[in-house]
């Protein structure tokens, strides 16, 4: 997620017990290993700009027998590194792809260092500020594929060189769409021609979903009276996608981009009701200010009167109070097939997702998906489907038919962690039992109404408030689940610990991971490693980190199909730049390759630190960005991640890089593409 949009405001002012006092004992420091990496690797190979272009004990859990991996990393841990530059081990090199303002077609004009390309251009370009993505791959090609990018947010001073602009207090029209059209999500083409990846312009699949692109609406909240509109009278569909991050992808081949922080971009001057407030809704004025410019001569069906979503018409259709509740949800994307429109999946709740990753397949048996609610004592989601899942549905050309089968029907549930080491998952639905003996039902209604207000059912069932809850990855092979929380400095004595966040004041971070029970809502849990600073002292550096692998700030997360786990960091300004680590090296991306989860003894949850120390740094960013979104080949040789706000890094030549009046140059975001001198697979 990135520094400059996160959510700073605690939402979240339910009563939920903090459980502090168990897991702390069981945290005792004799029981964590010392591990230690030894002296300090040999300085590696940098590119340079040029070059780098309740407490109740649910049933029990089923063990998981450990499973000793056969893969070995191959390359040695990086040191830290604060350069404007990207740096890679050894024997690597890395190429820079698809940077923002990368024409994706014959429509767009070549990207203007100078800040003069229209809106048009923007609309079948590359958007701003990569985050999430995949490789889907073409006819199973590890050197041709589609290339499916999130672009988070916008930076308006980067967009704009001269800066954002409002006359008579009223936005341009023109500004407005540029910023709209750098949101959304681009899908790339892109083909491996000698040891370069390129994008091949004009291919029938390139194209953009935006922040005004059509999408349909589907599941529980689809149709309702709460997302009818001037622009779909039937509730059927909604302009946009927007604040797109973390991502995940389906069985069948469908990508799946998160909607994080679309709340402030909406404006409510008027009453302002509990599920609108709840995700951070505006009262003053919406992020970008998008509203200001309604009632342009050029504006058509409120294109920009949405984004203010007062009401004050005789009714839903009259104005736009419910354009805001067709945001908030994971969105599935066809990359093979452009004529698809992307379509919103309501059932899996309406929060700030941070990306989605499914549990692994089973014949006969629902599908799970995994997802975090990225903000500071937010929770973690568990959406399972009604239909069972049938492995003829992987290869079926209908994906998003398949889609619908799967993921308009379903339960969504939230966690709870108990200090004990167990967990279960909590049914978001009107039967559930909440506070005082109430059904969700009886407090809020319907299960659209549920969905509708997410957070606050979850909040009236008692989940556990967690540390920002932000990527999902699931192991390959075992199934462990892990999840990423980023950090929480709001933390503290009042607001106290649980099991499953231990440490107060929380700058650094950590890594949680669970395994589902079998046939049941049980699971049981231990935290994989905390993040912290080599010096830190040995009650934050819980994981004996050292110099060649301290971290802080996980975020980005997924598995390769081998089973090697790729963390990402992001040091922001939310908290981040508290920590040691953020003053000590930028951005970062490690890898390591977990041991499953041990049996639980009941006693506490297992800190499993055989293998922390094994942590390996393989890439840093250059400086103030943040390191993020991973895909790969399906052969493993090429390695895709994501550099976003960049402070003073153009992502080009540095011959061609204008320098702006402030002395710096005009940074992009862009995605990096890293292989093997060799071309043998990346990270053994």
């Amino acid at each position: 997620m990135s520094k400059s949009i996160s959510d700073k405001v605690v939402r979240n002012h339910s009563d939920n017990a903090p459980f502090s006092t168990i897991l702390e004992a069981s945290l005792s420091r004799r029981a964590v290993t010392r591990g230690s990496l030894g002296a300090a690797v040999a300085l590696m190979a940098g590119l340079s700009l040029s070059a780098c272009g309740g407490d109740g004990d649910p049933a029990p859990v089923d063990p998981v027998k450990p499973v000793e991996p056969e893969l070995k990393l191959g390359f040695e841990s990086l040191p830290n590194s604060m350069t404007n530059g990207c740096v890679v081990p050894a024997g690597y090199t890395a190429q820079v792809l698809g940077a923002w303002g990368t024409p994706l077609n014959d429509n767009a004009a070549a990207w203007d260092r100078n800040g003069n390309n229209s809106s048009n251009d923007l609309l079948n370009s590359t958007g701003m500020h990569h985050d999430g993505m995949h490789f889907f791959p073409i006819a199973g090609s590890s050197t041709e594929g589609l290339l499916v990018v999130n672009h988070e947010y916008i930076d308006e001073f980067a967009l704009h060189p001269a800066g954002p602009t409002k006359v008579a207090g009223k936005r341009p029209a023109e500004e407005v769409r540029k910023e709209i059209n750098a949101h959304g999500v681009a899908v790339m083409h892109v083909r491996k021609e000698g040891k370069n990846w390129n994008i091949v312009l004009n291919s029938k699949y390139n194209r953009r979903f935006t922040s005004g692109t059509p999408m349909r609406l589907a599941g529980p909240v689809g149709g309702t009276d709460w997302v009818k509109t001037p622009f779909s009278p039937n509730g059927t569909q909604v302009r946009g996608t927007n604040n797109n991050c973390g991502n995940g992808t389906t069985p069948w081949g469908t990508y799946i981009t998160a909607e994080e922080n679309w709340a402030a971009c909406f404006l409510n001057t008027g009453t302002i009701p509990a599920h609108q407030k709840r995700v951070g809704v505006s009262s003053t004025k919406g992020r970008y200010e998008w509203e200001t410019a309604a009632g342009d001569a050029t504006e058509v069906n409120g294109e920009f009167a949405r984004f203010n979503v007062t009401a004050s018409g005789a009714d839903a259709l009259s104005d736009w109070r419910n354009e805001v509740n067709g945001f908030g949800y994971l969105v599935e994307i066809d990359p093979y097939d452009p004529s698809s429109i992307a379509t919103k999946r309501t059932a899996m709740g309406r929060f700030a997702h941070e990306g989605a990753a499914y549990g692994n397949p089973v014949a006969g048996q629902p599908l799970a998906f995994y997802c975090g609610d990225d903000s500071r004592f937010e929770y973690v989601y568990r959406f399972v489907s009604e239909a069972v899942w049938d492995p003829k549905d992987a290869t079926r050309s209908d994906r998003l038919a398949v889609g619908a089968k799967y993921l308009d029907k379903g339960t969504l549930y939230v966690a709870r962690f108990n200090d004990n080491g167990s967990g279960e998952w909590l049914a978001l639905a009107p039967n559930t039992v909440g506070k005082g003996g109430k059904t969700l039902g009886a407090e809020f209604g319907s299960l659209e109404a549920i969905l509708i207000n997410t957070r606050g059912a979850a909040d009236f069932v008692g989940a556990t408030p967690m540390d920002r809850p932000e990527w999902t990855a699931v192991h390959p092979t075992n199934g462990d689940v892990y999840l990423t929380l980023t950090n929480n400095t709001s933390r503290n004595a009042t607001t106290g610990t649980n099991g499953a966040n231990p440490r107060l004041n929380n700058a650094n971070g950590h890594i949680i991971r669970w395994h589902d029970a079998s046939g049941s809502n049980a699971f049981r849990w231990d935290i994989f490693v905390f993040g912290a600073a080599a010096g830190a002292n040995a009650d934050t550096n819980r994981s004996s980190l050292t110099a060649v692998n301290q971290l802080a700030s996980p975020d980005g997360m997924s598995f390769d199909s081998r089973g090697i786990m790729w963390i990402q960091t992001d040091n922001g300004l939310d908290g981040g730049r508290n920590n040691d680590v953020a003053k000590a090296t930028n951005d970062q991306m490690l890898a390591v390759i977990p041991k499953p989860m041990s049996a639980s003894t009941g006693t506490g949850p297992v800190i499993n630190a055989s293998n922390q120390a094994e942590l390996r740094r393989f890439f840093v960013g250059p400086n103030e960005a943040e390191v993020t979104g991973v895909a790969f080949s399906p052969d493993n040789t090429s390695i895709f991640l994501n550099i976003q706000h960049p402070g003073n890094w153009p992502a080009y030549d540095t011959t061609d890089a204008t320098v702006l009046a402030s002395g710096t140059v005009r940074p992009r975001s862009s995605t990096v593409v890293i292989q093997r001198v060799d071309g043998k697979p990346v990270g053994v």
